[in-house]
């Protein structure tokens, strides 16, 4: 489709060269990447929980989750590609302000008419800018008169911004009839800020995502909410884990493509549920080590609109990958030192199991969270039907990793929410029996 292909990227040449000779391929090169390393952190018997895209890796994380296989993921790809490469002259770039996202609304409102908007949430240390080159260096000059750091990301298009309507819309035609399977993994989609359903338009999102912000901050806080804590990247470098320790100093952090830090094999061994004994994490440096903040659609996603970091989370003391590069979070206590021993999934509070249930049950029925007492009947008060609750329980087997449904267990008997977590509660405690 595009007439190249990946073994100049394989062959040793570095990100920064690609981006200034072959930035196309440095995009698939970022897909493959994070495809390839999650399917080896699977082989090494890591199981995760929820899978975590940013931007470009959304589409890599579509693929680790199972909706779609890797050829179709590639071609999409390649279809986002051509779309922008025909249908983008605007010029425009991205910048990087060193700042939380209200702080940089605060500095576009005084440039209305400039064209720059929100293009990615980061967390409370920093927000990308989307818009024209002009609306971009105005904006960098008030950052600068303020005493905030404003860096000008090597991007080739102004994502996340209506200046790529055009772009969008093309792709979006070109994406029509994309099927997709049902997953094996959630993903959870910071664009969407909302899980992927089996019924979505797979081609329409993914189009709408060149004109959507990425809210990568508000989906930390969400997973950490429900209790994740360890974080584990599926890309090059620590983009995205950078950006979660900025946020949660306490959160075990995980990149096992920097191999004087983990490797594959080690963390992946570490995720998987059939190990016995205390777990011990990976060493994990406690310096926050480069940030990614000089390419956008490269080996380094957080720090930029496209980058190629997928993060995941994991049952137990495991991981939560995100798709612009892979990260593996667990649903074990976010307030966990990394290096420390992890408790078994058994061992998780209540409170927090019914967190991460309650989440899982207010994205699918589009429900808001607080309905979802422990009191609450599931047909009688909120209109769940049996059908709904019996996909619902076998979402839950997923995202928590029970297992074969008991064949004695009657939908029926858990008319309650309360009743719900109950059982995922006993179900994760006798898998740590056993």
């Amino acid at each position: 489709m595009l007439g190249k292909g990946l073994g100049r990227a394989c062959s040793g040449e570095s990100a920064e060269r690609l981006l200034d000779e072959a930035p196309d391929v440095l995009q698939l090169a970022v897909f493959a990447t994070s495809t390839a390393a999650f399917r080896a952190l699977a082989d090494e018997g890591a199981r995760f929980s929820v899978l975590v895209g940013h931007s470009l890796g959304e589409i890599a994380a579509l693929v680790a989750g199972g909706a779609l296989d890797v050829a179709e993921g590639a071609e999409i790809l390649c279809h986002r590609i051509i779309a922008l490469r025909e249908h983008d002259s605007s010029g425009g770039g991205l910048l990087a302000l060193g700042c939380a996202v209200e702080r940089a609304q605060q500095i576009l409102d005084l440039l209305p008419t400039s064209g720059a908007v929100i293009a990615v949430d980061n967390g409370p240390e920093q927000t990308v800018v989307s818009g024209p080159a002009d609306a971009l260096r105005r904006t960098s000059a008030i950052a600068d008169a303020v005493g905030l750091s404003a860096t000008v990301l090597r991007a080739p298009h102004p994502f996340h911004s209506p200046l790529l309507t055009a772009a969008a819309q093309e792709l979006g035609r070109k994406l029509t009839g994309y099927g997709r399977r049902g997953l094996s993994v959630p993903v959870f989609s910071p664009i969407l800020g909302r899980y992927y359903r089996d019924s979505d338009d797979l081609g329409q999102l993914l189009a709408a995502h060149l004109v959507t912000p990425v809210r990568f901050g508000a989906a930390v806080e969400r997973l950490h909410r429900s209790g994740v804590g360890v974080w584990v990247e599926v890309g090059a470098g620590r983009a995205l884990t950078s950006r979660v320790r900025a946020a949660h100093r306490a959160a075990s952090v995980h990149t096992p493509l920097l191999a004087d830090v983990d490797t594959l094999r080690e963390t992946g061994r570490f995720l998987a549920p059939a190990a016995t004994g205390p777990r011990i994490a990976p060493t994990v440096p406690t310096a926050e080590g480069p940030q990614a903040t000089a390419t956008a659609e490269g080996p380094n996603v957080t720090a930029t609109a496209e980058g190629p970091n997928v993060t995941a989370t994991a049952e137990g003391p495991g991981t939560v990958p995100t798709a612009e590069g892979a990260q593996a979070t667990s649903a074990d206590s976010p307030g966990r030192a990394a290096g420390a021993d992890e408790r078994p999934a058994a061992a998780q509070p209540r409170e927090a199991i019914a967190a991460r249930v309650r989440d899982l049950y207010a994205t699918t029925l589009e429900y808001p969270e607080e309905v979802f007492e422990d009191h609450a009947e599931l047909e009688a008060d909120l209109g769940v039907d049996s059908v709904k609750r019996v996909e619902l329980m076998s979402r839950l087997g997923l995202l928590f990793e029970l297992g074969p449904r008991p064949e004695d267990l009657r939908v029926s008997d858990y008319r309650t929410f309360g009743q719900v977590v109950d059982f995922v509660v006993d179900s994760l405690a006798r898998a740590d029996a056993a």
